[in-house]
């Protein structure tokens, strides 16, 4: 373990030196994340300027909700997300085979070998956001609420990225695989919102989908909850626990037999 963790620390410094060699790229990178995360808190200041709840998420309750949105997507981005939509390039060059040779686990060197640093800030951001909203609504600190909220979001996090391998290996297949890299996209727009929006007559066929059979929406909605709301369900976080234990597990294998389906630019 102490070995990947030096590994995951070169890789940094490594793609932290190429960031800094283009410092205006990278700061214009940084501004981008600050102006979408600006047009969010407007999106939200606006409809709460016309009511008091959302599906009965409170003003400060539904900006901890985004706070902890924003992290978990950070926390994807900086080390997951660019390594797996480049996948699809490495199958289709060839360039795959040199990353194979490696005396290291393939899954972690395809989808953490680079860290996108440009990202990084989002868990700051959203780590502020999150104190905010629990100072405005009077939180008491609780040292097991914080380590318990902070195990429920790696666990989503791992959730999440469970999902991101599935479709990354995917492309093993179809070596272009943009259109089911689209579907990680509409992943991340069902993770955005509490799951008391999809409460209803048509929203239970999204619900039992995405909170059951493909639980995205289990990703960021229960360690939010759990301390926004004070939603000690105690259902909702085993359902997290398994998920994320199944996931991890049946994503793993499934990316070990993508790459027995691989076969390489020399043969």
């Amino acid at each position: 373990m102490l070995r990947y963790l030096r590994l995951l620390g070169a890789f940094g410094r490594f793609t932290l030196a190429n960031e800094l060699a283009f410092r205006g790229n990278f700061l214009l990178k940084v501004l981008v994340e600050v102006l979408w995360l600006f047009i969010l808190l407007i999106f939200y200041q606006t409809i709460f300027t016309y009511t008091q709840h959302v599906a009965g998420w409170g003003p400060h309750e539904y900006l901890f909700f985004i706070g902890c949105y924003y992290m978990l997507e950070g926390l994807i981005e900086t080390f997951f997300l660019e390594n797996c939509t480049e996948f699809a390039e490495l199958v289709r060059t060839g360039n795959l085979d040199a990353i194979l040779l490696q005396p290291c686990d393939e899954q972690f060197l395809i989808t953490c070998r680079k860290i996108d640093w440009s990202t990084a800030p989002k868990l700051l951001l959203g780590g502020g956001i999150c104190v905010y909203a629990l100072a405005g609504m009077g939180w008491v600190f609780n040292p097991f609420q914080i380590v318990a909220f902070f195990v429920l979001l790696a666990c989503g996090t791992a959730l999440a990225y469970s999902f991101l391998v599935v479709l990354t290996a995917s492309a093993v297949w179809m070596t272009r695989n943009s259109s089911l890299m689209e579907l990680w996209w509409l992943f991340t727009t069902i993770m955005r919102y509490p799951r008391q929006i999809y409460e209803g007559r048509w929203g239970n066929i999204l619900l039992v989908l995405f909170w059951y059979l493909l639980p995205v929406l289990l990703v960021v909605n229960v360690p939010a909850a759990f301390l926004a709301k004070q939603a000690f369900d105690w259902g909702n976080i085993a359902w997290l626990l398994a998920a994320t234990a199944v996931m991890l597990y049946v994503s793993r294998r499934f990316f070990y037999f993508a790459l027995g389906a691989y076969r390489s630019a020399s043969s």
